[in-house]
């Protein structure tokens, strides 16, 4: 390694919790440069958790196998709540963009209440059907899914979705009595990331929910429904990416922990 780097022949990294520098009596730039060379990043930590659910692996390609290759003339549907989202106003007028500057808004806000999205996502098409309720109910769940079901009536239905209580409940476990055509199929507990509605829930997150103001409740809903209006003309299915060398050492790993519990 050269005794002596140009300022400009590095990018900036973020040393602030890490001075590296002095702990090694090297120049900062020296540091920055080797840690680019080596595309480290010791000032970014990521997150993981293992699943506890004893059925991981089961459930994991129970699921999978529903993406990968669907039953014939069946529909596979991903169903999630995405609860607690803000009606969010700023307290100033918002600035508008201009040349070299990015829109700007006031870092103080006023709620006005929150809403809870009901969401089904077809994998088949990346079509998604909506309701917004002012809160988490079995009863409300229900009366989605057989909004769900009615849309696609006559055919299998297969529904993807977590172990929330409004889901496995003895109403929930009645309502599927009475509707033979339809089958649950639940993610493994904390995985999540497993059920492909999150990923438009983070689209409408980036897209819609962090770029928009809403002064009401009803604003919210009405501007909900015209967000999902205009995603679903533009919406294409969402591919299934982690083969199976990938599922078996998840699967592995995850085992290995549960054994530690």
């Amino acid at each position: 390694m050269p005794t002596s780097v140009p300022e400009a022949a590095c990018p900036p990294l973020a040393l602030e919790h890490h001075d590296f520098g002095k702990s090694l009596r090297l120049p900062r730039n020296r540091v920055e440069c080797a840690l680019a060379d080596a595309d480290l990043h010791p000032h970014r930590i990521r997150t993981f958790n293992f699943s506890p659910d004893p059925q991981f692996g089961e459930k994991l390609l129970d699921v999978v196998g529903l993406y990968m290759t669907p039953a014939e003339n069946a529909v596979v549907l991903c169903v999630d709540e995405k609860t607690g989202i803000q009606a969010l106003d700023r307290t100033q007028p918002m600035l508008p963009m201009k040349a070299n500057k990015p829109r700007s808004w006031s870092n103080e806000y006023v709620r006005h209440g929150t809403r809870t999205l009901l969401a089904s996502l077809d994998i088949a098409t990346g079509k998604v059907l909506a309701n917004a309720r002012k809160d988490r109910t079995s009863k409300n769940f229900l009366r989605f899914i057989d909004a769900v079901a009615a849309q696609n009536k006559g055919k299998p239905i297969h529904v993807v979705q977590d172990n929330l209580n409004t889901h496995t409940n003895k109403a929930a476990q009645q309502w599927l009595k009475s509707n033979g055509n339809v089958k649950f199929h639940f993610t493994p507990k904390h995985a999540s990331w497993v059920n492909l509605i999150e990923c438009f829930f983070s689209i409408l997150t980036r897209q819609g929910l962090q770029q928009s103001v809403h002064r009401s409740g009803g604003e919210l809903e009405r501007f909900l429904r015209a967000y999902i209006r205009k995603y679903n003309q533009r919406c294409g299915p969402f591919n299934w990416t982690k083969g199976p060398g990938k599922l078996r050492s998840i699967i592995k790993l995850t085992e290995e922990y549960q054994k530690t519990l």
